[in-house]
């Protein structure tokens, strides 16, 4: 009997033995055959869109003027390859501007990756590195992310707010262009476009009121209401907004700096990491704290998800997306200004034509807009016609 049980007590532990090692062999076996679990993907971009008066935004055409990128960029008008819808960029008027997207690469070894976004309500229009297939959509093929390698990046030599976006500790990326001879590489992927479709936040101004509406049903996680006027700077920021409200216009007892700190916080918040939000504020910082008031909010990633649809391969351990929101507001101040700057087109100086003229065209890709809006209640009908071939004018350049 004492045997037996010695017996069983001295197989109980062999069994017991061996299933300890069983179990301590296949751990670093799992763990051998997921060399990719460290690939992390984020990306930073920003859809800029113009109010209307009835919150809806304004069509317009945002790429009417010179372009704001190296010349190395590849644009639907320069490109020989790839395109599959060329159109003159001036004829591309849309209610969305999607600026800048980048796409950053983190990654522990040199690996090939896949990359491809959808844009279904829009077209690209700027994009680097080459793409094999381009138009209402984006599809590198095949990318070779590689940690660690020397950077060949290419430059024009200009003070561009393009080259920010390199500043974090990304993995450059290398891809083949399309003719199969040159090779192009860059610290992410690039890309913009134009489109038409509803963005979550609807904005009105009022009596000096701002009206704000969550059409979508996620909560936007920040949502800050900017203006500068005449250099003054005021804000207000709302959290985990949804529903509807209206506040005041923000008091002019700030400045830029507290606002930057601000944002900075929500994109970190969002998921960038700090140097990414730091390039991104960088890239935008002259136009998103110019004269004029906008909102800015970060948009659910679900309707990120539904606007660009996008397909890594393999999957990254990580996806971060953070785009945001920016909705220009046309203020009475603007419509004041710009109408009697369009009177003084009349005058019988060349001095203050020449120089109402340029005040007009400081507001850029958005003085368009400001003269829709100010034509709608314009009942003089000289300054009516004269407003009508300003706009034409803008639509032909």
């Amino acid at each position: 009997m004492r045997n037996t049980v010695k017996l069983l007590i001295v197989s109980l532990i062999v069994i017991t033995a061996g299933f300890a090692v069983t179990i301590k062999l296949r751990r670093p076996s799992s763990a051998a055959t997921s060399p990719l679990d460290h690939l992390i993907v984020h990306e930073w971009g920003t859809f800029t869109s113009i109010a209307g008066k009835d919150g809806v935004a304004l069509e317009w055409r945002p790429l009417n003027g010179s372009t704001d990128l190296p010349k190395f960029v590849h644009t639907m008008q320069t490109a020989t390859s790839g395109l599959r819808h060329p159109q003159s960029k001036a004829d591309l008027a849309a209610t969305i501007r999607m600026e800048t997207p980048v796409i950053y690469f983190y990654a522990d070894r040199e690996m090939d990756v896949t990359a491809n976004v959808q844009f279904p309500k829009g077209k690209i229009t700027e994009w680097y590195p080459q793409a094999r297939d381009v138009g209402t959509g984006i599809n590198w093929g095949r990318i070779k992310i590689e940690p660690g390698a020397a950077f060949n990046l290419p430059a024009d030599y200009s003070d561009n707010h393009y080259y920010a976006a390199r500043e974090t500790d990304a993995a450059p990326v290398r891809i083949c262009a399309t003719t199969g001879k040159s090779i192009e590489q860059e610290k992410f992927l690039f890309y913009r476009g134009v489109g038409t479709f509803d963005l979550p936040l609807a904005v009105t101004l009022e009596n000096n009121r701002v009206a704000l509406r969550n059409s979508g049903k996620d909560l936007i996680a920040q949502l800050i209401v900017f203006e500068n006027r005449d250099g003054q700077i005021g804000f207000q920021a709302i959290d985990n907004f949804s529903g509807a409200t209206t506040i005041d216009r923000p008091v002019l007892d700030k400045n830029t700096d507290t606002v930057i700190q601000q944002l900075r916080q929500a994109l970190v918040v969002a998921g960038l990491f700090d140097k990414e939000a730091d390039a991104m504020i960088k890239t935008w910082r002259n136009s998103w704290f110019e004269p004029g008031m906008r909102v800015f909010y970060i948009l659910p990633r679900s309707a990120t998800d539904a606007t660009l649809p996008i397909e890594i391969d393999p999957q990254p351990e990580q996806l971060v997306r953070v785009l945001v929101g920016r909705t220009e507001v046309i203020t009475p101040e603007m419509e004041k200004s710009v109408k009697e700057q369009v009177r003084l087109l009349n005058d019988s100086s060349p001095k203050v034509r020449a120089e109402a003229a340029t005040a007009i065209q400081k507001y850029g890709r958005f003085s368009e807009p400001i003269l829709k809006r100010i034509i709608e209640d314009e009942k003089d009908p000289t300054l009516r016609a004269r407003i009508k071939r300003l706009i034409d004018v803008r639509a032909a350049d």
